[in-house]
């Protein structure tokens, strides 16, 4: 075991920049694995937990104010009803902060859909205009316990009393009303009713809405929202940012392990007779094979504990969604197990990467086996020769000869190579992806920037002036949304007339053609996929009590309610409902204005009157990934150095017994270092070439995939520009031929001894 050590200490004296890589490489990979888990984590759990403590509904329907809610009771699997609760939709303004809401007449605390406070106090009969606000609409407002809310165009005011989280749909600005919860005589006079399913079983969720809206009927019901919506809504981008840290963190893991594999095989290639002569005194081939697991297990180990213990002790004060993330992962039940598992897991798959080129190590025999003159396969190929006679340079030939000589040996080199580049081209596509959503959002379903919601004073005449009048407004598309029921009736979507056919919505296709025509829409991925039709289609739905017949002639880009629209012109809307008018308005700003200027500048202009609110932009949601993806490069990168280093010690032992025949032919140190060099680089490029080849369609395929699973829908992937694949494949390339000459000079001034020394 002593002797062991020995070797094991000299080894690592002699390869300290490889091991020090090896061990970054696997702190890097651990971090990963860990923060992704802890995202997985952060996004599921947090809603999960209010859901259970809230005894949440699995189903809420709201519906008339005359719909018999009471009758719910009685369906099969409804295991208990929250409500029906009386409902009125009103705007309030907090602090300059104005929002839409739901205002809910609850004269008790509900033992199903629970509020779960977080600061103050729930509703008090000696306080009857009390209320209490849903967590994320309390922070739109900036609202705290005892502040008032004032309602537009009344005297009333409401009293803050607390702060709750529920486990209903959240609040969306300009998108989905806040909930408030109030006592019943603070809503004087209701609009609708909300009633909420507790069921037995909660995969009967769709049928227990058709038989709600069966008992009910169609007409009675105007929206229908499920657990699992709310829960898809909850988890967010944080599920998104979890999925792409695990893809990356596990296709790091792999080329790491493949990495570690070439390095030990190019190592034993080059010391076959140290391995000989430790035989020869004594080693058996299982401390052979010990020596080399033993020693790369220990660098995995120290790196995998470094990352461990520093995604512990300093993950939680990482700004932003990640340090959020840990922070409520290290108070969940599986955050030990996972703490150790996942290091656990990373080390003992390196080791399996290491065992099996170790062993290649043990069967080396313990006399030497003499050299050959010639490397097998090693002559000239015709091309070569033709090259030479051509008068090209005598390095550049022989360079790109000997990286392609052995083609089993050369094609690993390069897949090992090209495995780290393909994922840095996967990562930088999934970063020129979120920066089109930033820089280009008309061609990723965002035409318009700001939305506006109108008093009901306010004619459509009147609003569409005072929007014009900006000079920063380039159009204003009147429109109107509502809930419609789809057909078996087990689920509602949402059903936009925005534009007029004079005028039309500026919606961004990825497939088939605008509507234009009589009863045509186009839709998103996620309604197409609820109700598996597809361009071409003709679909029904249910609005109220009035039928609604529709032919999707287009596939929208929807980045808003998973996809699950489906989008007319307003004129189509108003031929079955003449008496129709615009709910709100669409703004397309002009080229450099800002948003938030615009949205400031008319909401003063509206005296009120106007609620402005700035479209949401997937991307806003994203910004933590572009650290992620810095970081991920860099593991990359590091993994990608260390199968270079392995590539370019193997390229210097092997040409060592060809620096007598080079000499001899008159070849200067110079050009034997170039021959070293010009092969390292042809190697890179091989590897560039291959992984930007593989990489961009991969990457196209992950991020529409990841768009059709979220509703959004295929057609938003975007590669990098030309101009920087260009750039990242000379940087990678000149870096490689860089590194390669430092020891190819080395090697090219050996004294004749040495080289002798060295293959005979």
């Amino acid at each position: 075991m002593r002797a062991t050590l020995r070797w094991a200490h000299s080894d690592l004296r002699t390869h300290r920049g490889e091991a020090l890589f090896l061990v970054l490489a696997t702190a890097g990979i651990v971090a990963s694995l860990l923060l992704a888990t802890a995202l997985f984590g952060y996004a599921t759990n947090p809603w999960q937990r209010v859901f259970t403590q809230a005894r949440g509904a699995h189903v809420w329907l709201h519906t008339g104010p005359t719909a018999a809610a009471d009758r719910l009771a009685a369906l099969d699997g409804v295991e208990s009803v929250a409500g029906p609760y009386p409902v009125a939709a009103t705007t309030v303004t907090s602090r300059g902060a104005r929002a839409s809401i739901e205002l809910r007449g609850t004269p008790e605390l509900p033992s199903v859909g629970r509020p779960l406070l977080a600061a103050g106090r729930w509703l008090d009969p000696a306080t009857p205009d009390g209320v209490v606000l849903e967590g994320r609409l309390a922070r739109a407002l900036v609202a705290e316990p005892g502040d008032t809310l004032a309602l537009p165009g009344t005297t009333r005011a409401l009293t803050v009393l607390g702060i709750a989280d529920s486990a209903e749909p959240r609040y969306r600005p300009g998108d989905r009303p806040g909930l408030v919860w109030a006592l019943p005589s603070a809503v004087p006079d209701p609009d609708g009713q909300v009633t909420g399913l507790r069921l037995a079983d909660p995969d009967d969720t769709d049928y227990a809405v058709q038989r709600a809206v069966t008992v009910l009927g169609s007409g009675a019901v105007s929206e229908v929202s499920t657990w699992q919506q709310a829960r898809a809504e909850a988890q967010g981008d944080n599920r998104l940012l979890g999925q792409v840290l695990g893809l990356f963190g596990l296709g790091a893991l792999v080329a790491a392990g493949l990495a570690v594999h070439g390095a030990i095989g190019t190592r034993i290639r080059g010391h076959l007779r140290d391995i000989s002569v430790l035989k020869a005194i004594g080693f058996t081939p299982g401390q052979v094979v010990r020596i080399f697991l033993l020693q790369h297990v220990a660098y995995a180990l120290l790196g995998a504990t470094a990352a461990a213990a520093l995604v512990q002790a300093l993950g939680s004060l990482v700004p932003g969604r990640l340090g959020d993330a840990v922070g409520v992962w290290q108070n969940l039940p599986g955050h030990a197990v996972a703490l150790v598992s996942v290091p656990v897991a990373v080390v003992l798959f390196i080791g399996a990467t290491t065992g099996l080129a170790a062993w290649r190590a043990g069967r080396v025999p313990p006399v030497p086996v003499p050299r050959p003159a010639a490397v097998a396969g090693g002559r000239l190929s015709g091309v070569a020769r033709r090259a030479l006679g051509l008068r090209l340079p005598p390095a550049l030939v022989l360079g790109w000869h000997k990286a392609f000589t052995r083609r089993p040996r050369s094609v690993a080199t390069v897949a090992r190579l090209a495995l780290p580049l393909l994922l840095i081209v996967v990562a930088l596509s999934a970063w020129t992806t979120i920066d089109r959503f930033r820089g280009s959002p008309e061609e990723t379903g965002l035409p318009t920037a700001l939305t506006v919601h109108a008093d009901a004073g306010l004619s459509d005449r009147d609003t569409r002036a005072l929007l014009e009048r900006d000079p920063q407004v380039a159009a204003a598309y009147p429109g109107v949304e509502v809930a419609a029921l789809v057909p078996g009736q087990t689920a509602t979507i949402a059903l936009r007339g925005l534009g007029t056919r004079a005028d039309p919505y500026p919606y961004s296709l990825a497939d088939g053609r605008p509507a234009h025509g009589r009863d045509e829409a186009v839709a998103g991925q996620g309604l197409l996929d609820l109700l598996d039709v597809r361009v071409g289609d003709w679909v029904r739905m249910t609005v109220g009590e009035q039928p609604q017949i529709l032919h999707i002639v287009g596939r929208s880009i929807e980045p808003e309610n998973a996809g699950r629209v489906i989008s007319t012109s307003l004129d189509t809307l108003r031929e079955n409902d003449p008496g129709l008018g615009p709910t709100l308005y669409q703004l397309r700003l002009r080229p450099g204005a800002d948003p938030g200027t615009v949205a400031g500048r008319l909401a003063t202009a509206g005296e009120g009157r106007l609620d402005v609110h700035a479209v949401t932009n997937p991307a806003d949601g994203l910004s933590p990934l572009r650290g992620v993806f810095v970081g991920l490069i860099a593991v990359l990168a590091l993994i990608g150095l260390i199968e270079l280093l392995t590539t370019i010690g193997g390229t210097v032992r092997e040409g060592e017994r060809d620096l007598l025949a080079l000499k001899a032919i008159g070849l200067s140190p110079r050009q034997i270092t170039a021959i070293t060099v010009t092969a390292t680089g042809c190697t890179a490029l091989a590897a560039v070439v291959v992984g930007t080849a593989l990489g961009l369609p991969l990457a196209h395929w992950l991020i529409d995939a990841q768009g059709r699973s979220s509703g959004i829908g295929a057609g938003i992937a975007h590669g990098p520009s030309p101009v920087l694949l260009l750039l990242f494949g000379a940087a990678a390339v000149l870096g490689a031929t860089a590194l390669a000459a430092v020891p190819a000079t080395r090697a090219a001034h050996r004294r004749l001894a040495d080289t002798l020394s060295s293959v005979t």
